[in-house]
């Protein structure tokens, strides 16, 4: 939920640029990643948490107003930032599919299990790019101001 939510804003702050179609597609596929995981989730008759979906949202508001009040313009911190915070959860989604292979949960073939921690490392790796650059633009500014 976070990512997502994230990853919107991100595409909405830079529509102007390329970085708007990686934010898109990112946010597709992390959308789909869970959509899988619901489902898996409801073949083992296991409930979505509401109150942890909620929170869920309610961090990514207060990690949005963070971002905003050290960056408010929207600027490379802020990208930087937000590119950690989503790259740091790709890890996590990563390490739970390998967790759900070791555990060799029923309901979910280990060819899914597999795919989809590849898609994830993928993921990271694509991210990392991105991260990097955010980094030099924000951290040069940073030293040089």
């Amino acid at each position: 939920v976070v990512a997502i939510e994230m990853l919107e804003h991100l595409e909405n702050a830079h529509a102007d640029d390329k970085l708007a179609e990686f934010f898109a597609e990112l946010r597709a596929e992390i959308q789909a990643d869970r959509d899988e995981l619901e489902g898996l989730m409801q073949r083992l008759g296991i409930s979505v948490s509401v109150p942890r979906r909620a929170m869920a949202w309610i961090t990514e508001k207060f990690a949005e107003l963070k971002l905003r009040l050290e960056d408010r313009t929207d600027g490379p911190l802020h990208l930087l930032e937000a590119v950690e915070a989503i790259a740091i959860g790709i890890h996590g989604k990563g390490c739970l599919w390998r967790a759900l292979s070791e555990a060799n949960v029923p309901g979910m073939g280990e060819a899914d299990l597999i795919r989809l921690e590849r898609r994830a490392d993928e993921q990271r790796a694509r991210i990392e790019a991105i991260r990097l650059d955010a980094a030099r633009a924000a951290l040069f500014q940073e030293v040089t101001v």
